[in-house]
C-alpha cells in the first residue's frame, strides 16, 4: 500500500440533482440546517459562496468526534456538476499531507446520482483510508435528500 489513495462511491438520490450541486456550491452554510448531526456549522472565511479560491470553515462530527476544517474551493465544474473542495487546515491535516473532496452530481434523466471523491496522500502508512468519513459523506448525501423530498 503507498501513501496516495482514492476512494469513490456513489449515491443514488430522488431529489433534484441541480438542487443538490447548487447547495454544494453556492450554499454548503445550509448544510447543517439539513444534517445536523454531521454538520454543525459552514462559514465562509475569505471570498464569495460559489467562488473558486474562496475559503471555507467547517464544524463537523466525524467517528463522534467534533473536528473542524478549513478548505479552499478549488475547482467548480458546471457543466459536470462538481465542485473540488481542498483541505489546507484542520483536524484531517494531522493524518494527511493532501486531502481534496470531490461532489458531483451527474443528473441523466430521472436518475440523480452523487459521487463522492476522496484523494488524499496520508502522512504515514500507519493513517488509515478514509473510509469512515466516506461514510459521514454518503449519510449527509442521504440527510440533504431527504431535507428536499
Amino acid at each position: 500500500m503507498g501513501l496516495t489513495g482514492k476512494l469513490v462511491s456513489e449515491t443514488n438520490i430522488k431529489s433534484d440533482g441541480d438542487v443538490f450541486h447548487e447547495i454544494f456550491r453556492h450554499r454548503p452554510h445550509h448544510i447543517s440546517d439539513m444534517s445536523p448531526d454531521h454538520i454543525q456549522g459552514v462559514d465562509l472565511h475569505d471570498g464569495e459562496w460559489g467562488t473558486v479560491g474562496s475559503q471555507i470553515f467547517w464544524n463537523y462530527t466525524h467517528e463522534g468526534k467534533k473536528k473542524v476544517a478549513k478548505n479552499i474551493i478549488e475547482a467548480i465544474d458546471e457543466e459536470k456538476k462538481s465542485v473540488t473542495f481542498k483541505v489546507t487546515e484542520g483536524d484531517l491535516m494531522e493524518l494527511y499531507k493532501e486531502f481534496k473532496l470531490v461532489v458531483h452530481v451527474d443528473t441523466a434523466g430521472e436518475d440523480n446520482v452523487v459521487t463522492w471523491t476522496l484523494e488524499y496522500e496520508k502522512l504515514s502508512e500507519d493513517v488509515s483510508d478514509p473510509h469512515t468519513l466516506m461514510d459521514l459523506c454518503v449519510s449527509m448525501t442521504k440527510d440533504i435528500e431527504s431535507h428536499h423530498l
